[in-house]
């Protein structure tokens, strides 16, 4: 109030006589008036809003807890973006099969593709060691560190433009906890007991588990049940214990063996057509990476909810038997990877390079974590036996 008294002060007579006249309100009011009604009629009000950027991705996933991570994903991405960037989520077939996502992104029939490297494997197996490859003593966030800080990108970005030629940009997320070694009619104490057994896996761990003597079938998630129903297969594995429930296992076999070697570590693969990437901004660009980080997290923290809870749904509500795998099995797993690493490092240069990538990176990691971890086990048992 002091500094408008003060600014008024410095006015004339005649001056504070202008600025409070009667006809000058009025010609001032009139004037503004009739200003904005010419504005209302002469230029019309128009939504400069523009229309989003949208892209169809689409899932390997129809149903349960793997198209609920896709769709997070998703959600982040149109959240971050303010609307300006919108990713529709197709389901799993609505567009091409399963084993046709990698091409159909590649080709620009679709724009992007939510996935793991398993199901396209059979292109190059190196491609298996993006997700389910031999287990250094890591978890899937240490296969995510070496993606990130070891060298892993630069030699998935090698294996997709500079060996398969594929226009195809990609990003990794989703740390996935090691795979069960999955649903067994009767009981299995080691190795003898699963040998010709019928079991369904993907990606190296068919090779693996075909090399310890079981008879391997890779099928879509889908298929494993019935198939299993049908006695086509004896034992199988999807990935944790919600899908597993989700997919009515508990009604074809009440032993659930948790914890193999087969599948310690795997991701989530989002891909995107290149040149329909490189068209994006900048800014969307970011997004589109920085979204898949972001999901990751929250998948990490989502998944301790849960499979936990639904564990206990399959013993307490379906008699499922929950057991630990046998170590015999689990050591016989590492020596039959062992085998299988050897093979294919002989003929693939790029598959062994790889490898030497991976375990120098875990060589380093592992040594801090595994010396600086306390016993958490022990803790465990200390609190809950």
């Amino acid at each position: 109030m002091k500094d408008v008294q003060k600014n008024n002060d410095t006015l004339t007579p005649a001056t504070k006589d202008a600025k409070s006249s009667p006809g000058r309100r009025k010609f001032l009011k009139g004037g503004l008036a009739a200003a904005a009604g010419t504005a209302a009629v002469g230029f019309p009000m128009i939504s400069t809003a523009a229309k989003p950027t949208v892209l169809k991705l689409q899932g390997a996933w129809g149903g349960g807890i793997f198209k609920e991570f896709a769709v997070d994903y998703v959600d982040r991405v149109n959240e971050m973006s303010g609307g300006s960037l919108k990713v529709d989520y197709l389901d799993v077939g609505a567009v091409v099969k399963t084993a046709e996502m990698q091409t159909a992104v590649h080709q620009g029939v679709l724009d992007g593709a939510h996935l793991v490297t398993a199901y396209w494997y059979s292109k190059n197996a190196a491609a298996s060691l993006f997700g389910t490859g031999p287990c250094w003593g890591w978890t899937a966030n240490q296969l995510l560190g070496w993606m990130a800080y070891g060298g892993g990108k630069e030699l998935y970005d090698e294996l997709m433009n500079d060996i398969l030629k594929l226009n195809i940009v990609g990003f990794f997320t989703g740390p996935m906890p090691a795979q069960p070694f999955g649903w067994f009619k009767k009981e299995i104490k080691g190795v003898e007991d699963i040998k010709g057994l019928k079991y369904r896996t993907v990606g190296l761990a068919a090779n693996v588990l075909q090399e310890m003597g079981m008879s391997v079938v890779q099928l879509p998630g889908g298929e494993i049940q019935p198939a299993m129903e049908r006695g086509l297969i004896d034992a199988a594995e999807f990935n944790n214990p919600t899908s597993d429930k989700d997919f009515g296992m508990q009604d074809v076999a009440k032993n659930y063996y948790l914890a193999s070697f087969h599948q310690s570590q795997e991701t989530f693969e989002i891909i995107f057509n290149k040149k329909r990437y490189n068209s994006l901004s900048k800014e969307h660009q970011a997004i589109l990476r920085i979204a898949s980080e972001a999901a990751s997290a929250d998948m990490s923290w989502k998944y301790q909810d849960r499979y936990s809870k639904d564990l206990q749904v399959l013993q307490d509500k379906h008699g499922v038997k929950v057991h630990r795998t046998p170590d015999s099995i689990m050591t016989a797993q590492l020596k039959a990877w062992d085998k299988v690493i050897a093979q294919f490092t002989a003929k693939d240069a790029f598959f062994a390079k790889v490898v030497e990538s991976q375990k120098a990176w875990m060589k380093r990691v592992g040594f801090y974590e595994m010396t600086n971890a306390p016993d958490y086990a022990a803790a465990y048992k200390h609190y809950f036996g």
